[in-house]
């Protein structure tokens, strides 16, 4: 089943926690610190699978949950990396987060890999927190939770040129036609539910066709099919307007039909209107076919557009219209060769979302006075240190205290007016400011004694 939009719920691993453990051996009477790092979280990641065609893999199964990492133990051994959730979907997915509205990543090259949750960090063990005046520092990081999200997965397909009409017009009979795909066809409206996509080969060139479902007026504002398929022209180099010379049953006239569907992609998506066109007349073996081509080609002509008069039944004038298409596909692939590698590129490049990076600076802050006396500190360095900090250890609380003064907070608070005594929240922690019990003696890792 063809499946284009589903939403789902992702959740990465939390790291493990550091141990506090010392060296306590025969003969050995006084032994270091020697407890090990938790392994970190298991990030979830999007990858780009070429073999796949829908969403249908989470249609009925829409949360998901990365491996935690483990905790460090004693004798310095590390806890294991929690495993990636490594979730595939098909090349021409868009990735939305559902909470905020942003596109997070658009995977349109096969094996390209998103990030939407990196896996918490683990937490460091006590041998870290040496230093020379805190020889046998009795407290360890906790794990940094992992992140949750909410996405919004939604595919366009990637063709190189859509075929784009009214409800049976012929579409799916000309890509039944020219490739190996198979769509349901009959002589009633809307046979086609489901976008289709055929492999044409021209001889030295080939190209890859899209069928569209047929479009009506008003399709851009939720008509009939317009919103679920609109989107699946976008990425398409072409676009072949198939119009039906015959008139239908309503004897509807051909040059109306085409600027009613050209109205409603330009509606739909102003650059679509820029795109390269083709015009095809299909049912030209139906009598009374040849007038409403002449009026398809006058209209064509006028416009500096490119027409073909074709029987999708009977193949007549299909061999011109492909050998037009695959070199018109070629000459645009060819003009784009350095820009398509540049952009590959880039989609091709693991990205990473949200506050996991190593690299955070302490000293990226922002103090903001919340009223009164109350303050709030926010930074992704500074939340990250405080998450991963035991409050049931006054050492360890002694340690982020200095380590809090010698990034800059207490001097930034001060400045912002806050004086002894009032509130600070960092996330979800209060602190009462004591201004200059943080400032202490440095260790050579940077870390501060009590």
């Amino acid at each position: 089943m063809f499946l284009d939009r589903v939403e789902i719920y992702v959740k990465s691993g939390d790291g493990g926690a550091g141990c506090m453990s010392f060296r306590r051996e025969a003969h050995v009477p006084k032994g270091g610190p020697d407890g090990g790092d938790g392994g970190d979280g298991g990030s979830v990641i999007l990858v780009a699978d070429a073999g796949l065609s829908s969403l249908q893999d989470y249609r009925y199964k829409h949360h998901f949950k990365a491996e935690r990492g483990t905790h460090g133990k004693g004798s310095k051994m590390d806890g294991a990396r929690g495993e990636d959730l490594r979730l595939t979907v098909p090349v021409g997915t868009v990735v939305w987060d559902r909470e905020t509205g942003e596109e997070i990543g658009d995977l349109v090259v096969d094996g390209a890999e998103l990030v939407v949750c990196e896996g918490g960090h683990g937490g460091r063990g006590n041998p870290h927190f040496v230093t020379s005046t805190r020889r046998a520092p009795a407290f360890a990081e906790l794990g940094e939770p992992g992140s949750d999200r909410a996405l919004t997965l939604e595919l366009k397909l990637l063709a190189d040129a859509a075929l784009v009409g009214m409800p049976s017009v012929g579409k799916s009979s000309l890509i039944a036609h020219l490739s190996a795909a198979r769509p349901k066809i009959a002589d009633y409206p809307f046979t086609t539910l489901v976008p289709n996509l055929g492999v044409v080969d021209a001889g030295e060139h080939s190209f890859v066709l899209a069928d569209i479902p047929g479009l009506i007026e008003g399709a851009h504002a939720g008509k009939g099919l317009g919103h679920a398929f609109l989107r699946h022209i976008e990425r398409s180099a072409i676009i072949v307007h198939v119009v039906d010379l015959s008139g239908g049953w309503e004897d509807r006239d051909a040059v109306s039909d085409l600027r009613i569907i050209e109205n409603e992609l330009a509606q739909h998506a102003a650059e679509l209107a820029q795109r390269p066109k083709v015009i095809v007349g299909n049912k030209l073996d139906v009598p009374g076919a040849s007038e409403r081509s002449l009026q398809l080609a006058d209209y064509a002509a006028r416009h500096e557009l490119e027409y073909f008069a074709l029987s999708a039944a009977t193949g007549q004038g299909i061999e011109p219209f492909v050998r037009h298409v695959a070199q018109l596909v070629y000459d645009l692939r060819r003009a784009q060769v350095t820009a398509d590698a540049d952009a590959q590129g880039a989609s091709a490049r693991v990205h990473r979302y949200g506050y996991r990076s190593k690299r955070d600076d302490l000293r990226d802050f922002t103090v903001t006075n919340l009223g009164g006396k109350v303050y709030r500190v926010t930074g992704t360095a500074i939340e990250r240190m405080v998450l991963q900090t035991e409050w049931d250890n006054e050492e360890a609380l002694v340690w982020l205290q200095g380590r809090l003064a010698r990034a800059g907070v207490e001097d930034a608070l001060v400045r912002a007016g806050a004086r002894d005594g009032d509130t600070v929240r960092i996330l979800d922690r209060e602190f009462e400011l004591e201004v200059g019990i943080g400032h202490a003696d440095t260790g050579d890792d940077g870390t501060y004694s009590s």
